[in-house]
Formats: structure tokens, C-alpha cells, sequence
């Protein structure tokens, strides 16, 4: 199938409308009509409000009844692409496959979907046992594994730890054996069934565990990414693989499936603002992969690990310029960003910070104009978060209620409130560059980027259609050319909010 080449939305069903997906759609076919090619709708499965806000489902083939029914999801996917999640590492702790086994033990017909220390490292040796555990990356600073009794209905209780990559709630699946493979092609028959154009793999990474290894990304795991891409697009979807690493790793992965995410883009992008140096930002999109979605801000934080050094391989940026940027986010943010990161809230990613991009910028509305403009003209499909779009500040009152640091980028917008959002002339902005690389058919060409004399140019050009942004960091003035159907015109960025 082919996706269609324009900006993309991402939001949650409940926190953008009225609670639902109906109210969802009605948006789109109302105030926000003709502005997004596709949606992608963050986990609708029962329950979308458990401890990961959706991560974590009980039951990934059932749609949250409070949300709609899949006819809501079909209807939908007539008019946009849908992307959905496949959570492919793990499920709840609720689960009743994860509830037959604390019940039956290993006498439950359930015992081989989920993986245990066990299952990776055997034998006697502890010593050895530790310096491969030692070995394995970790995205969380929670522990490896969780201990969990089974057998309770059974003569023979005993307590076994469970992998636990993410939360404690998070139960791993053993995706290699035959009831996690049958377990993942349910998800995909329920998403084929329904219009789901594209699917994202999230966390998929950490899927296929070895000893002695860090247990990410092995050559296993891009062979299972691969199968797993293969089969979809046997039932007519293409997969978008979620994986936060070193940019190499990206370019790697970019290689052997449909797409990945360009998440060095977001911090390369406000380091390129803060500083007025593009010349790393240019680098990355000379090399980028170009089967990518490009973002500036998600459910998640601002990605940090993505640009810096692994290892003996150094990064976009230095370790020193990392620091300024995050330095500069909390002073952007008037110190917002440090109360939702890290330590200072129930923060699960170490390695991202969490402030809403604009925000982040401190509420500039030309620098988030142009940060916009270097998206949309950057390779790959762009998707705008729901708050992005409507340039939402941090929801510091929400930090305070559930405390924690994602809540801050994840807010509950009515439709009254999207309604009165979208007078603001930084969000009329927004909509007129989402309007403008939509219908330019030069995004469907041949993409050239250069910098000189602290001048960032990207172009594309297409069958007699062309379109370039020009950034001039000295005189901070941005202006986009086009030619469409042999009609050329010019609009400055700072035009688009007088």
C-alpha cells in the first residue's frame, strides 16, 4: 500500500475532543478539516488509562469501550491513513493470560507467552550470570526483573522473576515462541480489519533477548523486525519501527525495514536555534535516512540520546553542547522543565526531557514557526503531536496531579478549547505550512540541503515543482519559495504571524 505523502497528526483518543474517537473525528471533519493525512491515534486498547497510559494492555486486540468500538477506528480510516500501536515487548500484569499463569504456574497453558530470568540465563555459575546481566541496556532505571508468586491455586507456589524491560506492570513476551508469534498475528488481524494503514512497533528493540549480549537490537532483533514487516505488509500495512539509539544505529535499521523515526531531528533542531549553528543539523540531513516520519515533539520527552555519543562512537553533537541544550530548555521553560525530568517527577526515561516543544523555545512563536518550517522541509513524513499544533504550554497543574514528568506534554484539550487555540496566530501559522507541504507536489521529489555563510537552505524539486526554505541565522529571517504548476511565489515566516 502506499502512504500518503503529507503531515501527519499524533494524539491520544481521550485528551484531544470530547473523550472519544467520535469526537475525535468530528474534529478532524470539522475545525481541523483537510489539515492531516493520517493519524496516529496513541493506544486505544483496554485500558488506555492504565499505568502507561495505554503501554500496557490488558487486552490489545479490544478497544476501550469508553472510547468507541472498532467501526469507530474503520469509519475514520476512510478519509486518513491510521497509524496504530503494536506493543511488541510486553503486556499488562492484568492480563488474563499473565492471571492464568500466577494461578496455574507452569501448568498454565499461558507459561510460554511470558519471559523469565530463567528462560535467558541458566546455569549454576552466578558470577557469570551477573556479568551478562551486567551487559544488558537499560532504557529505565527500574530493575531487570520482577518477582511475582505463581502457582497460588496450585500445590506448588513458587516465586519466579519475570523480565520486566519497562514497569513491573509490563509483563515481557517471549515473542520467539509459538503462542507470542500467535499472539502478534491477533493484533495484526484486528488491525487489518479495521483500516489501519500503518503500524508503529513500539518498543521493539528490546524484543529478542540473548545472554551475553545487551539484549538490544541483536541481529536476532532485526530479524524478527523484519518477519514481523513482512507479514504486515502481506495483510496490507507497512510497519514504523520505534527504536531511541545512536543516529548510526537508525541508519542501520532504516536500511532493513519500511520506515523509522528521524528522532535526532527534535534536539538537533533546538540546539540549531539556540546557538544560530545549523551546520550539525545539515550534516544529519545530508546522511539521514530518508524512509523516515520526522517529529519535533510526542507523548513522550524530548529525545536526547539520539544525538550523543555511544560508546566509542561520537554523536551529532558533543557531550558539552547536550548540556547546553538541556540548560537552555529549563531556562526557556522558567525551570518547568527540571520539576517534570528526571528525578524530580516519577520520570521512567532518564535520557529525555520533558517540556512541550514550544514551551522549549521559550514560547517563540517565530523560532517554533521555523523550527516547524525545518521539519516539513526536512526528509520523511512529518507528524505534529496534538499539542504542537496547538502550541500548548506545560500542563504544570496535571504534573501536580499524577507527578508525572510526561504528563507535563500530555494535556486534555476540548473541543472548545481546540476551538479557541486555533485563533492564535502562531497555531494559524502552523496550519499554513501543514497546508503548504501537503499540497506541494515538489515533497515528492529529489531533497538537497546546504549551509554557508550561516545560511541553511533546504529544497526540494519535483517534475517542474519546486519548494525551498531559506534560514538566515545572522539576520534570523526565514523565507520559503515555491513553484506549483508553474506559479511561483515567496512567503517570509514572519509574515505568517502578522
Amino acid at each position: 500500500m502506499s502512504i500518503r505523502n503529507g503531515v501527519q497528526l499524533i494524539t491520544y483518543a481521550d485528551r484531544l475532543g470530547d473523550g472519544n474517537i467520535e469526537s475525535l473525528t468530528n474534529l478532524l471533519d470539522g475545525p481541523l478539516k483537510g489539515l492531516f493525512k493520517g493519524v496516529h491515534i496513541l493506544p486505544f486498547y483496554y485500558p488506555y488509562d492504565g499505568e502507561d497510559a495505554g503501554f500496557d494492555p490488558i487486552d490489545h486486540t479490544t478497544l476501550d469501550e469508553r472510547l468507541g468500538d472498532w467501526n469507530n477506528i474503520k469509519k475514520l480510516g476512510e478519509s486518513v491513513d491510521i497509524m496504530a500501536d503494536l506493543i511488541v515487548n510486553h503486556m499488562s500484569g492484568q492480563s488474563e493470560a499473565f492471571t492464568d499463569v500466577l494461578k496455574k504456574g507452569r501448568e498454565s497453558e499461558y507459561w510460554p507467552l511470558f519471559l523469565t530470568k530463567e528462560d535467558v540465563f541458566s546455569g549454576n555459575d552466578q558470577a557469570e550470570i551477573d556479568e551478562q546481566i551486567a551487559k544488558v541496556f537499560r532504557p529505565r532505571p527500574t530493575p531487570f526483573f520482577s518477582d511475582y508468586e505463581v502457582g497460588t491455586e496450585t500445590d506448588s507456589t513458587e516465586t519466579v522473576p519475570f523480565w520486566t524491560t519497562f514497569t513491573s506492570n509490563q509483563i515481557d513476551i517471549d515473542v520467539e515462541s509459538e503462542l507470542g508469534k500467535e499472539y502478534l498475528s491477533s493484533i495484526l488481524q484486528s488491525f487489518t480489519e479495521s483500516n489501519v494503514d500503518l503500524i508503529r512497533l513500539d518498543a521493539a528493540g528490546y524484543a529478542i533477548k540473548r545472554a551475553g549480549s545487551n539484549c538490544f537490537m541483536l541481529e536476532e532483533t532485526f530479524e524478527f523486525i523484519e518477519a514481523l514487516s513482512k507479514r504486515a505488509r502481506t495483510m496490507g500495512m507497512q510497519c514504523l519501527v520505534e527504536i531511541h539509539s545512536h543516529y548510526q544505529t537508525q541508519i542501520d535499521i532504516a536500511a532493513r525495514c519500511d520506515s523509522v523515526y528521524d528522532f535526532a531531528l527534535p534536539p538537533l533542531v533546538l540546539h540549531t536555534l539556540f546557538t544560530k549553528d545549523a551546520s550539525a543539523l545539515a550534516h544529519w540531513l545530508s546522511i539521514s535516512p530518508r524512509n523516515c516520519f520526522t517529529v519535533l515533539d510526542t507523548h513522550d520527552g524530548i529525545g536526547i540520546v539520539d544525538v550523543g555519543a555511544s560508546g566509542d562512537k561520537p554523536g551529532l553533537i558533543s557531550a558539552d553542547a547536550i548540556n547546553a541544550l538541556v540548560e537552555q530548555i529549563h531556562v526557556n521553560s522558567n525551570g518547568e522543565s527540571k520539576k517534570a525530568t528526571g528525578a524530580a517527577a516519577n520520570n521512567v526515561d532518564l535520557y529525555q526531557i520533558n517540556c512541550t516543544y514550544y514551551d522549549a523555545l521559550g514560547k517563540d512563536d517565530f523560532a517554533y514557526l521555523v523550527a516547524r518550517a525545518i521539519q516539513f522541509f526536512s526528509p520523511g513524513i512529518p507528524q505534529v503531536y496534538y499539542g504542537g499544533l496547538l502550541a500548548a504550554h506545560n500542563d504544570m497543574e496535571l504534573l501536580a496531579n499524577t507527578n508525572v514528568g510526561r504528563d507535563i506534554n500530555r494535556p486534555y484539550l476540548t473541543t472548545a478549547m481546540v476551538e479557541d487555540a486555533i485563533q492564535k496566530p502562531v497555531v494559524k501559522g502552523l496550519m499554513q505550512l501543514i497546508t503548504l507541504r501537503n499540497e506541494n507536489k515538489a515533497f515528492g521529489g529529489a531533497f538537497d540541503v546546504t549551509y554557508t555563510d550561516n545560511t541553511l537552505v533546504l529544497s526540494w524539486s519535483n517534475d517542474g515543482d519546486a519548494a525551498s526554505l531559506t534560514v538566515d541565522f545572522a539576520a534570523m529571517d526565514a523565507t520559503i519559495n515555491t513553484v506549483s504548476n508553474g506559479e511561483e511565489s515567496t512567503l517570509s515566516i514572519g509574515a505568517l504571524l502578522a
